[in-house]
C-alpha cells in the first residue's frame, strides 16, 4: 500500500496515455487532479469505477477537477477501454510502472485465495499546488464519484 498521505507533495510523474500523449504533474497546476489507479482495463470492477466517473464527469468539471486513470495496461488496451465506454478522460498506459511505483500502489494482493503482485485500487486527490488532499484506499467502484464529490 502507498505511504503517501494527505498533506504530502504529490510525486512529480510523467506518464503516457492511450494516444502516446505525455502527462506530468506540472501539466495540471491550477486544477484539482484526481489520479485513480485501477488493476486492469475492461474488467468488471474497473469498468464500474471508470463508468461511474464518466457519468459524473460534468460534476467534476464544474468543480475544477481533472481526471486521470492509470493502470499497467498497454496503450492499445487503454485505447480500446476508453473507446468502448466513451471515457472522457485520459488513461495512462503505465506498462513500466513508473507512475504506479511513484505513487506506491503496486504490491502483494490476494484474490480468490491466490497471492500475487498487482495494483492496489487507490485514488489520489491533488490540489492546485500539487499537494495531496485525499487518498482513498477503499474505493467503492459503483459509487466512486460520490466518494470524491459528496464530502
Amino acid at each position: 500500500m502507498t505511504t503517501l498521505q494527505k498533506g504530502d507533495q504529490a510525486p512529480n510523474f510523467t506518464g503516457y496515455d492511450q494516444d502516446g500523449q505525455a502527462h506530468t504533474l506540472a501539466d495540471y497546476k491550477g486544477n484539482k487532479l484526481v489520479v485513480f489507479f485501477y488493476p486492469k482495463a475492461d474488467t468488471p470492477g474497473c469498468t464500474a469505477e471508470a463508468c461511474d466517473l464518466r457519468d459524473n464527469f460534468e460534476r467534476f468539471k464544474a468543480n475544477n477537477y481533472v481526471l486521470l486513470g492509470v493502470s499497467a495496461d498497454s496503450a492499445k488496451a487503454q485505447s480500446k477501454f476508453k473507446a468502448k465506454y466513451n471515457l472522457p478522460f485520459p488513461l495512462i498506459a503505465d506498462e513500466d510502472r513508473k507512475v504506479i511505483d511513484a505513487f506506491g500502489v503496486w504490491g502483494p494482493k490476494k484474490f480468490m485465495g491466490r497471492e500475487f503482485d498487482g495494483i492496489h485500487r487507490t485514488t489520489f486527490v491533488i490540489n492546485e499546488n500539487g499537494i495531496i488532499e485525499d487518498v482513498i484506499t477503499t474505493v467503492k467502484t459503483k459509487e466512486h464519484a460520490s466518494q470524491l464529490l459528496d464530502k
